[in-house]
């Protein structure tokens, strides 16, 4: 087949074509595959190798779906040396072929999901561990709506001299950002240029980011996404859009972080995940009002509850997620539920009665967003199977009315390493996978001598 664009763009899916259509220019192709931590990983192709992408898939090393956040093999997930390190095909996510807006060659972007040796769906690739989870939804004629909430940090590009990271320079003011001021409309004015970039990024992107706020923090943002009936279109969009708010910020001179807690004495970042569920017919299985909440909102929180502790890791992966679970910082302490209220774990947003939905609170936006959502939604299906009880609804400070709870990164890893729950939900390989890549990142970790180590105790002792 002659390598024109028309060509290429038949051998297409046509929501892929239709947009390759629209980039003549085109020259290259980044093929993204997300590993366990989010992190993107893959190759960059010219377009002309587009085609057979499509047609045979890419060999990438079947041990990047595992690697740890340095980047390195983790062999006791074995999926390295004992295996020989073998690769394995990995295929084109249809209609996830997006234009690279902000690169200064015309460029474009493709999502990739990786298979087994066998030819079918590698079972611990994250986006198949959420869509085993959407499948039993469907048996039961039911259907998930999503949203995902994202808050990140602006910061300086330049780390200060102690190699930590600095609030951005006003771009009006010319002053360090060192505003607390939440949703303060002067914070989003002043740095309207970013906000506007990402805004047209997505656009360009097909990205429905529709809120932005300025948090509370010094150059701390949230960027929300609108509702899909498709959990696994919420997922991309949201893979898509950390990389879009990362790439525009280094465009204009700043770092993007979606760390959990840069600073100590700040507000953490957050994923929060929204969710109704939709049955046969299209209605809300939710929809109530908080004097008569419906039994089915009230399982689905309880099987979150249940599900809490065994599925932390999900919701808190690294080292630096546990800082983040501190009193009074908007951070659940505990798997209470209640009607707008920020306290809670598992908070019932104010809406009308149609649109009841739960806002799951714990998880940082370090987190891998598609395996958040399917823990997020088996528990709730396992809440719903089983009519479990939540108990009463907190109204006011949560914090003051429950057992506060400050969870732990090898805790939080022996839960999920013993955990039933994991292992039915989401299957024996990757409970061990994921398990042992974040038990070899705990022990890596735990080998480093801190800075602090040395001032408080190298003369002292």
């Amino acid at each position: 087949m002659p390598d024109t664009p028309d060509a290429l763009d038949s051998a297409l899916p046509a929501a892929d074509a239709r947009v390759l259509a629209q980039l003549p220019d085109c020259e290259l192709v980044d093929l993204l595959l997300p590993d366990m931590n989010g992190l993107l990983r893959g190759k960059r192709i010219s377009r002309d190798a587009l085609e057979k992408v499509y047609a045979d898939g890419v060999c990438l090393p079947m041990s990047l779906i595992a690697t740890d956040i340095t980047g390195n093999t983790v062999e006791e997930t074995g999926l390295g040396y004992d295996i020989g390190d073998e690769d394995r095909i990995c295929r084109p996510v249809p209609g996830t072929l997006r234009a690279v807006p902000w690169s200064p060659r015309p460029m474009a972007q493709l999502l990739l999901t990786m298979e087994d040796s066998k030819g079918g769906s590698f079972e611990a690739n994250p986006r198949e561990v959420l869509k085993r989870v959407l499948d039993r939804y469907t048996a039961r004629g039911l259907k998930p709506v999503v949203a995902v909430e994202l808050e990140f940090y602006l910061f300086d590009a330049h780390l200060d001299a102690d190699g930590r990271p600095r609030t951005p320079v006003n771009p009006v003011t010319g002053r360090r950002s060192n505003s607390t001021q939440v949703y303060y409309m002067e914070d989003l004015n002043d740095y309207r240029g970013f906000t506007d970039a990402v805004s047209a990024a997505c656009v360009a992107q097909g990205i429905p980011a529709d809120t932005a706020v300025a948090e509370y923090a010094p150059g701390q943002f949230e960027i929300n996404l609108k509702h899909r009936d498709d959990a696994l279109l919420a997922c991309d969009e949201a893979i898509m859009l950390k990389r879009a708010i990362k790439a525009v910020a280094q465009q204009q001179g700043v770092q993007a972080s979606f760390m959990a807690k840069p600073f100590a004495g700040q507000a953490g970042n957050g994923l929060h995940i929204h969710v109704s569920v939709l049955d046969a017919k299209g209605d809300n299985i939710f929809a109530s009002t908080p004097e008569a909440p419906a039994d089915t909102l009230k399982h689905a929180i309880g099987g979150l509850q249940r599900s809490a502790a065994d599925s932390l890791l999900l919701f808190a992966p690294h080292a630096n997620s546990y800082r983040r679970f501190v009193l009074n910082a908007f951070v659940p302490l505990n798997d209470a539920w209640g009607y707008n209220n920020r306290t809670v774990a598992m908070r019932i947003p104010h809406s009308n009665e149609a649109n009841t939905r739960i806002e799951h609170r714990i998880s940082g936006a370090d987190a891998n967003v598609y395996l958040v959502t399917a823990a997020v939604l088996a528990g709730m299906l396992h809440g719903l199977e089983n009519g479990f009880d939540p108990g009463p609804p907190v109204v006011g400070n949560a914090y003051e009315q429950t057992e506060i709870r400050t969870p732990y990164w090898r805790q939080a890893i022996n839960d999920f390493m013993g955990s039933a729950f994991i292992r039915q939900q989401f299957g024996q390989s990757f409970q061990h996978i994921y398990g042992q890549q974040k038990l070899k990142e705990m022990q890596t970790f735990e080998t480093q001598v801190t800075t602090l180590e040395y001032e408080w105790y190298l003369r002292a002792v």
